[in-house]
Parts: structure tokens; sequence; C-alpha cells
């Protein structure tokens, strides 16, 4: 039976161009949905952006524009790599949107029996725009890890959202896998985190304080902070609380992409909220870590930073979704260098993957006439890609497809169709032996190709264009991933130059 299903990523902050963690939430959400669809399943799939706060304020000053003309070009840079990297996604929502601000709105009044006023004095990073406990700050050392800069000492009169209230509830949700977070590592953390109990958590700011953001119902001097303002677009983009048909359908999400630095945030505050409004907890939080370069964490000032456009321009999409479907763990830390990213292209891509489809659609050519007969359907068992896609380990499964590629490869080795091919010129028997050998490794490639649908569609596509159809033409045989040495030294030169230096 078709299932409705829902899957939402984190909203970038709009305030500069998109980095290689804003990709692999795309890339993560994007598998998923592609795999259910492929299962028949109708799939929700939110994107979009964060366009409240001072930081897109402040830019906007100095870029000399109001804070709605700056968001209105940088949503653009987020617009333009999803569209690059062929995400399938169906609703794009931007905090700015009348829509989303009207159910913020909203959400705040059903809120109202756990809101109250309070003077908050404590500790503020102005680069994250969030608010840290006594304790967070300390095991800092007073410097926001991921900024580098001190945590400012702010005392102002805000609304708190009484999350307090919560933390058993929460803690029994979490517990019980009701909300489920993957993997079972970060749930322990986060389980660890609430032995204290949830802190109330501040969820407005004098407007003097905070001016681009959604005014508070009923008291326009206070502006609604990031928590209710920016997670309620995982509601307001499926029709919260207006169009009640659409959105009851697809709530609770089945998976939402987070990285591990907002688990806090979506596993503690999100659910209490949710919980005020007596609405249904998502059911999984796939929780992905961070990407590193060479062991080393991707800042500007080292300049180390990898911007997935130059990947996806010079190797091709599908280049970019392999490595960082492949490479990256789906959840935990991975590392990019150039050289591990050629090294995958060329030996993984290039050798295993492009060789065995030129390979075999070159053998049914020339020795079939492009004819490739009765192909059998899927021979290798699937048990291990399904589990490991349903664990949403998307790493391992990818893994699982390159067990099918390699054993393709090695079955080429050994049973040596052109040899067969030779025999076969005197032989009915070995004329239908090799037949049998190559409508067995083409039934092998469109399941190969079937594997990689979610992962790499255009791949999938392009070796269906070839061997769907059990006639190859020509024009379809090209090669698929061409080697590529732009970051490191291109072994055929070194032979080429070897081979030409002048004897001893």
């Amino acid at each position: 039976m078709k299932k409705k299903l829902y899957i939402t990523t984190a909203i970038p902050y709009a305030n500069g161009a998109p980095h290689i963690g804003n990709a692999l939430d795309y890339l993560i959400a994007d598998i998923w949905a592609r795999h259910q669809r492929q299962k028949g399943n109708e799939v929700r799939f939110q994107v979009g952006t964060d366009e409240h706060g001072n930081k897109i304020a402040q830019k906007a000053q100095e870029n000399g524009l109001s804070p709605q003309e700056y968001v209105d070009q940088t949503v653009q840079n987020f617009k333009t790599l999803m569209d690059k990297m062929n995400t399938s996604y169906t609703d794009f929502v931007r905090t700015t949107d009348g829509h989303h601000i009207g159910a913020s709105q909203y959400i705040w009044t059903q809120l109202q029996p756990y809101i109250y006023k309070g003077s908050y004095e404590g500790w503020y990073c102005q680069g994250c725009e969030a608010f840290y406990t006594e304790k967070e700050v300390a095991e800092q050392g007073g410097i926001c890890r991921d900024h580098k800069t001190p945590f400012e000492r702010l005392s102002e009169e805000n609304y708190y959202l009484r999350i307090s209230e919560f933390t058993e509830k929460i803690i029994e949700a979490i517990q019980s896998d009701k909300m489920k977070i993957v993997p079972e590592f970060r749930k322990k953390e986060f389980l660890k985190f609430l032995e204290n109990g949830l802190e109330d958590v501040s969820i407005s700011r004098p407007k003097k304080n905070l001016s681009w953001g959604v005014p508070v119902p009923s008291e326009p001097s206070q502006v609604m902070y990031v928590w209710i303002d920016a997670l309620a677009n995982y509601l307001s983009v499926i029709g919260y609380p207006d169009r009640h048909d659409e959105w009851v359908e697809f709530w609770p999400a089945n998976v939402q992409v987070i990285g591990k630095d907002i688990l806090r945030f979506h596993a503690g505050i999100w659910p209490a909220m949710l919980l005020g409004l007596g609405l249904p907890l998502p059911k999984q939080l796939l929780v992905h870590g961070h990407i590193s370069s060479g062991g080393m964490k991707m800042s500007k000032s080292v300049g180390n930073v990898v911007d997935p456009n130059e990947i996806i321009d010079n190797y091709g999409l599908d280049a970019f979704r392999y490595y960082f479907s492949r490479h990256i763990p789906t959840l935990d830390d991975g590392d990019f260098t150039w050289e591990k990213f050629e090294k995958a292209y060329n030996n993984e891509l290039g050798n295993d993957l492009g060789n065995l489809i030129s390979r075999v659609a070159n053998m049914i050519k020339r020795y079939q006439s492009g004819v490739i007969g009765d192909i059998p359907g899927d021979e290798f068992d699937p048990h291990n890609y399904e589990n490991h896609m349903k664990n949403l380990e998307f790493n391992k499964a990818m893994d699982e497809v390159w067990v099918l590629v390699r054993a393709h490869n090695q079955y080429i080795e050994n049973v040596k169709p052109w040899e067969i091919a030779k025999l076969a010129k005197e032989s009915k028997d070995e004329e239908n032996h090799l037949a049998e050998v190559l409508a067995h490794s083409a039934g092998g490639i469109l399941q190969i190709a079937k594997m990689l649908e979610p992962f790499m569609p255009e791949t999938a596509e392009k070796i269906n264009t070839i061997f769907a159809s059990g006639v190859i033409r020509d024009e379809e045989i090209g090669i698929l991933f061409p080697k590529i040495y732009l970051k490191t030294e291109d072994p055929r030169a070194t032979k080429i130059a070897q081979n030409q230096a002048p004897a001893k």
C-alpha cells in the first residue's frame, strides 16, 4: 500500500553561500526520498532558508540593502545548489513567507499556557545567535567552540517557553524510540544531557536588540526568537495550521535530517513545542556528523573550505553524490581531501563501474551485433542493501552496490568472454554460452543501476538507456567517468615521461 511520507532538512541561515554541510543535508534527504519513491510511496521533502536575525540585518546594512532585499538575493545561492544537486524536494520554505509568519504567530498563541515573561541574565553567542547555560559556557572555557569568540553577558526582559515541564515526556519518547535518534550513540549522548532536565528557553528578545524578525502577537515591542520562528517551518511548509487536510496527512515527519551541532534544539526544544501544541513527535531524527578536510575542521581562515559547486562543476554531479554518500559515513563524521576524492573518482567510478559498463556493452556490440537477448531478473540478494537503507546507513548500502560491481568485474575476468567468442565461431553451444554470459552481465549491471538510482540518478538513467531496451546502439556507449586529474598527479603522464626518458 502506498504510504504518505515526509522528510525534512535543517534550514540554513541565509547570510552567505551554502557550505558542504548544507549539501550533505540535501543529499541524505534526497537519497531517502528517492528510495521511498522507488517503493511506490508518496514523499513530501522540505528544504528552505532561515532568514531572520541580527546577522542578516547586519549583513544587509553592510551591503546597503534592506534585510528583505538581502535575503531575496542570498536565498538564490541555496536554490541554485539544491537544483544543481538534482535534489527532488517538493517544498521550499522561507521564514519571511507570509504564510510561515502567520503560522509562527499562531503557534505562539497556542503555546501561551507555557509562556511567561522573565528577565534573562546569562551568556549569549552572537555568531550562533543562541543563549548558553553556565555549564555549557564552562565546558567551552568561555569561548564559543564554533566561532572562537567569547560569550557575551546579556541582561534583558524576554518571554520564556516552559520546556522544563516536558522533560520527562521527552526522555520517555527518546528512550522508547517513539522519537528515535539515529545513531544510537547520539541518543545516549542526548539522554545524558537530559539527566539534569531541560531549562526553560528564551523565545523572544526586545525589538531594540533584535530588529529583524517576526513580531510577538499582541506585543510588537518583542520579536520572536529563533526557536518558534525557525523550527515552525517543518509544520508551516506542509500547510499548518490552516490547510488541515493537507498537513495531517504528512505529520509527524518520518525522518528529520540534522547535523550533530543542532541536536539539542531538535531533540529538546522542538519536541517541547510539539507537545505543547498537542502534536505527535517526529518518528526519527537522523543526526549526521561534520566533514573535516585532511583531519582539520574546515575554516575560511585556514583556507581548507571545500565548495560543493567546485566538485560538481569539475567532476560531474554524480561524482559528488557518490563520494559524499559512500565515503562520508551517513551517521558519523567524515573527511574530504582532493586526493581521496580523485582516487575514488578515477579508481572506483572510472575503473570499477565505468569499465564494467563499457566492457560489457562493447562485447555485446562486437559479438552479438548489440542484441542482448533475454536478460535475467535480479540475481543478487538485496537483503543487506535494503537493511542498510532501512537503518539510514546509506554509505553501507553503497558498499553493497560495490560488492556487486566488483563481483561482475571478477566474473568477466574469470569466464573470459573474449575466449568463448573465439570458440563460438565453430560451436553453437559456445555461442549460447557466450549469450548467457553477456546476458548475465547485462542483468547484473541493470540491478546495479536500480540500487544506484537513489544515489546517482543520472548514472542509473544512463545505464538503463544503454541496456534496458535489450539492444545496444553505438551512440549510447560513451565514457561515463573519463579520467580527471586536476588536484593530483596523473599516473599516465608519469608513465609516458618514464617511457620517453633517454636510456642511460
